[in-house]
């Protein structure tokens, strides 16, 4: 009986004679034959018991697929940077000799289910999403809907893709999609990946521009209207292109002048034309500035009317601010000093930033400037930050001032504030305290006042 049948299993096979056994059965048994497979390829067989029941090859994922990038909102920056998260089904094979009803669609989920501890024990790293082919002119593709796939859209009409060159022009394949973890999407588009999903970022990751052509000429135009600080004799590279490589740098996270050097030399040929870069003598070739310029150039020039400019720009490229931000701040090495960074939580975005050329140690009173700013708009907003900014004047400047709402962390180094913090909570709906007898109004849970005088009966609530 089917009941008393062993469970399925999934087991990838690195032996020769495996390998052997598994090519074979897929130039026997598979429409399209054997396939070699170009980059990472992980040979997976599906058991029951000893008794081989179908194959799984899986291979690195297609360049690009507008339907797919779509679905999951990639940029092109952003695709190029995360691609190997995804794992592409070169082959899928049930062989003859096994076959039963609804025996694929489970066999699809057990191979769908071990791919992502598989590939991280064979690459160093989980992947996030699969994906494949399907010939909508011979299968009805039952097996993927019964597992959970979803269908995003059909190939070129010859069916082709960067990684399998078909000999004869075919019809359009349909392609389908799986994510291997409850918040793959956020995660392939996400500011941050956890550590198990690393390992499949490229190595330029982090280090390429973020703008289009268009983006990099606007700023690059705002910033050349500042009045350039250095002798007319040094001014080989224009003051917009070389604020606009250092603002990139910001965006993307820079804590060294050598960073942005090399982001620098990640730009195209024509994003170095957008920024208004000279050519090479006697080329056709455009250079791009050393780090000499850029210390000359960041030591004689106010980084405050830098970030001024910059946040001045993002405001008039996005419009509206997020509804959720998060405020951090880091030093910048080489003469930059201080930058505070509000950036969108759930992409990563910044929207506006603020300096301090004093450095490490004025990260508090450069928030609350940055916060204060007439040109940043918070109403209705989230902000989020970490422990050093839980204390009433943060507190207060975001909430009655500016008509935002925040969740602020309190951690070890508090102990008077972390032992005072869950006997206001106590009893607290999280995030939100009860309504009052007198305006039935609902405040978002903020850090509460100082536990050296006692709190008014109206004093937020925190959220630790």
């Amino acid at each position: 009986m089917a009941s008393e049948k062993a469970a399925l299993s999934a087991h990838v096979i690195t032996e020769t004679l495996a390998l052997r056994r598994f090519y074979h059965l897929l130039e026997a048994e598979h429409p399209l034959g054997s396939r070699q497979p170009k980059g990472r390829a992980l040979y997976q067989v599906i058991c029951r018991g000893e008794e081989w029941v179908a194959l799984v090859l899986w291979t690195s994922p297609l360049w690009h697929f507008k339907a797919r990038d779509q679905w999951i909102d990639w940029d092109r920056v952003t695709r190029s940077e995360r691609l190997q998260l995804i794992a592409h089904q070169a082959r899928f094979l049930m062989i003859e000799s096994t076959r039963e009803p609804n025996l694929a669609s489970a066999v699809l989920a057990v191979s769908t289910r071990e791919l992502p501890g598989q590939w991280e024990e064979c690459f160093g790293y989980r992947v996030l999403l699969a994906e494949t082919f399907t010939d909508p002119e011979s299968h009805a593709a039952t097996c993927y809907k019964a597992s959970g796939w979803e269908p995003l859209g059909l190939s070129r009409r010859d069916g082709r893709h960067y990684a399998q060159k078909l000999p004869e022009p075919l019809g359009a394949k349909k392609l389908w999609v799986k994510a291997l973890h409850p918040q793959a999407k956020a995660l392939l588009v996400g500011p941050q990946l956890p550590e198990v999903y690393r390992g499949g970022l490229a190595a330029h990751a982090g280090e390429r521009s973020p703008l289009k052509a268009a983006h990099l000429r606007s700023l690059s135009e705002t910033f050349g209207r500042l009045p350039d600080p250095r002798s007319r004799r040094a001014r080989a590279y224009p003051l917009g292109a070389v604020l606009t490589i250092v603002a990139l740098g910001l965006l993307r996270g820079a804590v060294h002048l050598s960073a942005i050097v090399r982001l620098a030399g990640k730009l195209s040929q024509s994003q170095r034309r957008s920024l208004g870069l000279p050519f090479k003598k006697s080329t056709r070739f455009i250079r791009i500035p050393g780090y000499g310029v850029y210390r000359e150039v960041l030591q004689r020039l106010d980084v405050e009317v830098l970030a001024r400019e910059l946040t001045a720009w993002m405001a008039a490229q996005a419009g509206e601010l997020p509804r959720t931000l998060a405020v951090d701040g880091k030093t910048i090495r080489d003469h930059l000093g201080l930058i505070v960074t509000l950036v969108d939580a759930e992409d990563g975005a910044p929207v506006a930033v603020m300096a301090n050329p004093k450095g490490k140690g004025h990260e508090l009173k450069t928030v609350q400037k940055l916060l204060r700013s007439p040109e940043v708009n918070l109403s209705g907003a989230v902000v989020t930050a970490d422990s050093l900014h839980c204390q009433d004047q943060t507190a207060h400047l975001i909430t009655p001032e500016k008509g935002a709402d925040y969740v602020l962390q309190v951690r070890g180094n508090q102990p008077t504030l972390q032992a005072y913090a869950p006997g206001q909570l106590a009893g607290a709906t999280p995030l939100f305290r009860p309504p009052t007898a007198a305006t039935g109004d609902r405040h978002h849970a903020n850090c509460p006042p100082s536990p050296r005088t006692p709190p008014p009966a109206t004093s937020p609530r925190l959220t630790a």
